[in-house]
């Protein structure tokens, strides 16, 4: 065998020695967490999460991270910290109280509770212990938890736009998970077809979606419903007809003449009372007005 055969096996016997160091520094590393959890909004939930290392944690450091997302863009949601031989993992003083774990870490359970779930809450969570001190002592799972946050349809708002030479459009802005399906009621049926459009739908982690019903007439009744499989939502819209104003500043000749003269009797019955009262006239018609 020439030198080269044998550096190429020496290097090769290296490299699966390493690979073998690297599997024992993780043997004894496990950790266990649910593929998906869901709830209803408003409810606590728990993302369960256990795991087990080759370490001794009873006397250990202990630290917790649980985040949102994964990489760069994640966001740490909660961090707790656990001494030698404290029985608990104290959080941050920043920390947010919504946020707290439901498990022991000293009994190798990291689980977190997240109290009154809410819409923004969806997305998926991965947990992390690390042991300080110790060489691999880090473990975090690459799936994560996905957590799905439901709740019954809600309209956030119904406005009408537009203007008389262009026409009016109404618009339904409705919120829920699942995202809700939206349909319009005219005066008399279910309106459907061209005049109704999804005017924007935003991601399916921010569960919105606005809906546009066009050319919508003054005088009219209209319902916005939404619906998904948790419940119904509905608004009705009653638009005001336009209010019929006189645009010019001149008077109609007639009735310009007709006020001066119903003015000029109004001035000539009163003078008549005054005279009449201050002794004028016959006697009769004056005892007749006082």
């Amino acid at each position: 065998m020439d030198t080269r055969s044998l550096c190429r096996m020496v290097n090769l016997l290296l490299c699966f020695m390493e690979a073998l160091s690297a599997a024992s520094n993780d043997d004894g590393w496990s950790m266990k967490v649910q593929a998906e959890v869901r709830t209803m909004e408003g409810y606590p939930v728990v993302l369960p999460c256990s795991f087990t290392h080759p370490h001794h944690t009873l006397h250990s450091s202990l630290q917790v991270v649980w985040r949102l997302g994964y990489g760069q863009g994640s966001t740490v949601l909660y961090h707790c910290s656990s001494p030698n031989g404290a029985r608990t993992c104290q959080p941050g003083p920043q920390q947010d109280q919504r946020y707290r774990l439901e498990g022991n870490p000293r009994e190798h359970d990291l689980s977190l509770r997240i109290n009154s779930a809410a819409l923004q809450d969806n997305g998926r969570y991965y947990c992390r212990v690390e042991v300080p001190g110790h060489t691999h002592a880090s473990y975090e799972d690459k799936m994560g938890t996905r957590l799905r946050v439901e709740a019954a349809p809600r309209i956030l708002g119904l406005s009408v736009e537009g203007s008389e030479e262009a026409g009016y459009r109404a618009q339904c802005r409705v919120q829920g998970s699942p995202l809700p399906d939206v349909q319009w009621l005219g005066p008399d049926e279910l309106m459907e077809g061209s005049d109704i459009s999804p005017l924007s739908q935003e991601s399916l982690e921010q569960h919105h979606t606005t809906s546009q019903l066009r050319d919508v007439l003054p005088g009219q009744q209209y319902t916005c419903s939404a619906s998904n499989p948790l419940g119904k939502d509905q608004a009705t819209l009653y638009m005001l007809p336009p209010r019929q104003v006189q645009v010019s500043g001149e008077a109609p000749p007639l009735l310009l003449l007709l006020s001066l003269s119903l003015g000029f009797k109004v001035l000539l019955l009163l003078g008549m009372v005054v005279w009449l009262l201050q002794g004028g006239g016959p006697a009769w018609l004056r005892c007749w007005f006082k």
